[in-house]
């Protein structure tokens, strides 16, 4: 089953950050990971679905063009503007995925800590829309916990398999800790180096 925008609503009226992604060094050193590994220095158009309170947009932010981030809590998204005021290319807007998912094109779509939450068809769905809406040149950066949580519909190892499989998508890299699973997977097969020109 996917998890209820109610359980969400719920941490967040208990904590303003009920994660601690704020003050956790794990937190801090894997959205570094996240972002250290995109295979290009700048994206024209990026979308980060459950934006949570910020942090990982605010990283993602220094790297794109137009950056869209959206969560399904209002009190989440208010957190994540207020992280991004003042740089008027991000924008930061309530949004259920994945039925909400938004129009347009993006070269850089990052799912962190998001597919263990729906259940198989929404999982699909997510996926569906994802591989769609990615352009010819984009990435799409997939990282998720790997211990089991009660909430989460799935193991975060099983979200990444579902988008291997997806068609149209070429492994880049894929940083593997007992904790996290952190995988980018682009449109182009090319490594960094071959989009480079150095081989």
């Amino acid at each position: 089953m996917t998890t209820p925008i109610s359980y969400f609503e719920q941490m967040y009226a208990a904590d303003p950050d009920p994660w601690s992604f704020e003050t956790r060094w794990y937190d801090a050193r894997k959205h570094a990971l996240t972002v250290d590994a995109l295979p290009r220095r700048r994206y024209r158009s990026g979308f980060e679905p459950g934006c949570s309170t910020g942090m990982l947009t605010a990283r993602l932010a220094g790297r794109c063009e137009r950056l869209l981030a959206v969560d399904a809590v209002a009190a989440a998204v208010e957190t994540a503007a207020g992280r991004v005021a003042g740089q008027p290319h991000v924008e930061v807007r309530t949004a259920r995925m994945p039925h909400e998912w938004p129009d347009g094109r993006f070269d850089l779509i990052v799912l962190s800590e998001l597919g263990y939450y729906f259940a198989d068809a929404d999982l699909t769905t997510l996926l569906d829309r994802a591989v769609s809406s990615l352009d010819a040149d984009g990435d799409l950066v997939a990282v998720h916990w790997r211990w089991p949580v009660e909430e989460h519909a799935r193991p975060g190892d099983e979200v990444h398999a579902a988008i291997a499989a997806r068609p149209g998508l070429h492994r880049l890299a894929r940083h593997e800790e007992a904790d996290f699973i952190l995988e980018v997977f682009g449109r182009d097969p090319a490594s960094v180096a071959r989009r480079a020109g150095l081989v």
